[in-house]
């Protein structure tokens, strides 16, 4: 199970002496410690303990999974960085997985825990894996529009949840921290708007960054150019950069893809996600640039992505300048 589908079920958890929590993201792990009675908060300092993985001594930590609280609190003990702990003793982790001490509770952290494995299926049956797997894409925006919505009754809608990804990055534990800021802000209003997320998370970049790809759209590569410069100089990644352009300009290859299959252009931009106000400009943008070239748009930001990611040996500043004069064509 991952633990975001664990972790919107909102049960109580579950009478297991076992539990597994595994892959990249950290952000989950916390918050499934909360979900267990005694392994966070004041009750924490009586009932758990963490022991570092490299280095840790099996006999030990059974000996601690099984010393009785004198307030009779089941004992937890969490194994941090665990992939050589399971290593050095997966016999053992084998043998106590199948039969588990009661009263306590055995955490492994690890990055490492393969579904094909004994031990994994040992969990599996007598306790609980959790996968903590890093969300991108669709899931991602989901997961930020019901936090936005369940913790602070914000509509998020999906066009900002990923403009917030594009501005601030994939973190959880930051883009938390993006919407908190954001829901103050609007303070008694419904909705988290573009124009919201522009103050808050993006400040002069951000401006600088609109500003920039407005003008390659209009067909402008020079104030584009220019304001590349200024946020190169200014430390934004060019990988940074590109999620902007990506952000942008994919919107008008959907677009273009839409109006193939006959559905007015107008119309096309908006179901492509193109914001209303910016519709008329996608519009002339996409008719100045032609059918032809303008169901090439795709193919350009695939071609920058691949060679940004060590397709080619061009600084990435010039693979950006010359996207942009490609775009603006």
């Amino acid at each position: 199970m991952h633990a975001i589908d664990f972790l919107a079920e909102k049960k109580p958890f579950p009478d297991v002496a076992f539990l597994a929590m595994y892959g990249p993201e950290r952000h989950f792990r916390s918050e499934i410690l909360q979900r267990i009675p005694g392994a966070s908060g004041d009750e924490a300092e009586l009932s758990l303990t963490k022991i570092a993985g490299e280095g840790a001594d099996f006999k030990t930590v059974m000996t601690d999974l099984k010393t009785v609280s004198m307030f009779g609190d089941r004992r937890i003990v969490v194994i941090e960085d665990a992939d050589e702990f399971v290593k050095a003793n997966r016999a053992a982790l084998e043998k106590f997985a199948a039969q588990p001490a009661r009263g306590a509770l055995l955490i492994l952290d690890v990055k490492n825990w393969r579904k094909t494995e004994k031990l994994y299926k040992l969990v599996d049956q007598h306790g609980l894996n959790l996968e903590c797997g890093e969300l991108t894409g669709a899931a991602l925006h989901k997961w930020m529009q019901k936090y936005a919505k369940d913790v602070w009754g914000k509509v998020l809608e999906k066009e900002s949840a990923a403009l917030i990804c594009t501005l601030a990055g994939e973190g959880l534990t930051m883009l938390q921290q993006e919407i908190a800021k954001l829901a103050s802000l609007v303070g008694d209003a419904a909705t988290i708007t573009r124009d919201d997320i522009n103050k808050v998370v993006g400040g002069w970049r951000t401006e600088t960054t609109w500003a920039m790809l407005d003008a390659v759209r209009d067909g402008n590569p020079g104030p584009a150019l220019e304001n590349l410069e200024k946020l190169l100089k200014a430390g934004e990644t060019p990988q940074k950069v590109l999620g902007g352009v990506v952000y942008v300009f994919r919107k008008f290859a959907d677009a273009t893809e839409r109006a193939r299959q006959g559905t007015p252009l107008r119309e096309a931009l908006l179901a492509a996600g193109v914001f209303s106000g910016a519709v008329g400009a996608g519009e002339a943008y996409l008719k100045r640039l032609g059918f032809e070239k303008a169901s090439r748009i795709l193919a350009l930001l695939v071609e920058a992505d691949t060679e940004m990611k060590g397709g080619s040996r061009t600084d990435p500043g010039i693979l950006l300048e010359r996207l942009f004069v490609r775009l603006a064509g």
